[in-house]
């Protein structure tokens, strides 16, 4: 059995493969992830390759193996399936969550999870519409931008999840009334700062950052047009 440092490790290194698009890990970049010293890491990382959880080069980083991958996912179900009951069941805000699913996510009775996910009615995202990993590890991916990308004016889009889940931006992002599932229309976009005006909900206009728009992934609204025979 791994301890929940151990465990937090291998979720860290999948989260930047993932987030970053990488296939090592430094060990600068996963001290800066865990907050902690790099002397640290080094001794922790040795703890997991000699688990062959990982193997270690020096001077490229760490890569996870099969095994250690499966684990990190497993965590990532737990968390999810846990912040999903946590917002869906007991009524906390999406920016309260995060925190506790990390705590619940090292529990160990697959009994649990299992029944947990038939009790939530089998989610594929959670709530902030991360991808929530199946009994067998696989993800539900579906097409997605970030909101950033989009450029033309009076494109409609649906909001389908947040990169980032600081408790102080999803606050932000509540008092917008922008969450995933809403509707955004493209108003305006300033060449100068790359800043968005956009119609939410077909209701409120606003102006948000680039760096907001950064972390906001969308679907944008494909309108198909009809024709009628004329024969």
């Amino acid at each position: 059995m791994l301890s929940i440092a151990e465990e937090n490790y291998l979720k860290a290194i999948y989260k930047i493969v993932q987030h970053q698009g990488v296939t090592c890990v430094s060990t600068n970049t996963l001290a800066q992830e865990m907050g902690t010293r790099a002397a640290s890491v080094t001794d922790m990382v040795q703890r997991l390759a000699d688990k062959s959880l990982l193997t270690y080069q020096k001077y490229r980083g760490v890569v996870l193996t099969r095994e250690g991958q499966h684990l990190a996912i497993l965590l990532l179900r737990k968390h999810r399936l846990w912040e999903s009951f946590l917002v869906d069941k007991l009524g906390f805000r999406w920016d309260q969550v995060h925190e506790l699913a990390e705590q619940l996510e090292h529990i160990q009775s697959e009994e649990l999870i299992e029944r947990l996910d038939a009790y939530l009615d089998y989610p594929r995202f959670d709530p902030h519409g991360d991808p929530i990993p199946n009994e067998q590890g696989n993800f539900f991916l579906r097409q997605q931008v970030a909101l950033s990308v989009v450029e033309t004016k009076g494109k409609s889009m649906r909001v389908l999840a947040v990169r980032q889940h600081r408790p102080e931006f999803l606050r932000y992002l509540d008092s917008l009334h922008l969450k995933p599932g809403c509707m955004l229309e493209l108003l305006e976009k300033n060449a100068f700062d790359l800043s968005m005006e956009v119609l939410i909900n077909g209701s409120r206009r606003q102006w948000i950052t680039h760096e907001t728009a950064q972390d906001i992934f969308v679907k944008p609204i494909v309108h198909e047009i009809h024709t009628e025979s004329l024969s």
